[in-house]
């Protein structure tokens, strides 16, 4: 049992990010790349940008679920309280730029649902509470801020602009 969760909550990551990059490099339109490719860049480092200020303001404990009950870890983790939870974050930045930038629906419940095991897997192994999870949430949903400017149609001016 000990390898399955360690296997979930460690080994979800590679598929995550192996369908991510296939989906962002092969359904993203030729056309709408180079604006798709600077939000997602954009939303990654704000999603980071705020995680990080998220953790320096705010703590809710100084160790993480299997050092406070005294047993081992049940998958890796670096030194650090773990909010928010960086496995969360980039899970959750990857599903929202697969969403956003194609609308591929098949794909993103594929990663929504690899995602959502991950999430339950680091809970599971004790490495981080649910609070981590959501903090790793909202911090990819504020970054995920940027693609609003691909539906208000700025993308097509940014677009318009660079080509000419």
């Amino acid at each position: 049992m000990e390898t399955v969760i360690r296997l979930v909550a460690d080994g979800t990551l590679l598929p995550i990010v192996l369908i991510g990059v296939y989906v962002l490099l092969y359904k993203v339109p030729t056309k709408n790349k180079y604006a798709a490719y600077c939000r997602i860049l954009m939303a990654g480092l704000t999603t980071l940008l705020v995680a990080k200020y998220m953790a320096t303001l705010w703590q809710p404990t100084g160790e993480r679920p299997f050092q406070i009950l005294g047993v081992e870890p049940g998958a890796a983790y670096l030194p650090n309280p773990g909010f928010p939870s960086d496995h969360a974050i980039l899970g959750f930045s990857i599903l929202f730029a697969v969403w956003f930038e194609t609308r591929a629906r098949l794909w993103s419940l594929v990663l929504a649902a690899f995602v959502v095991l991950l999430c339950i897997g680091r809970v599971i192994a004790l490495v981080h509470t649910p609070l981590d999870i959501v903090g790793g949430l909202i911090a990819a949903l504020v970054g995920s801020s940027w693609y609003l400017m691909r539906l208000h149609g700025v993308s097509r001016a940014t677009t318009r602009k660079h080509t000419t």
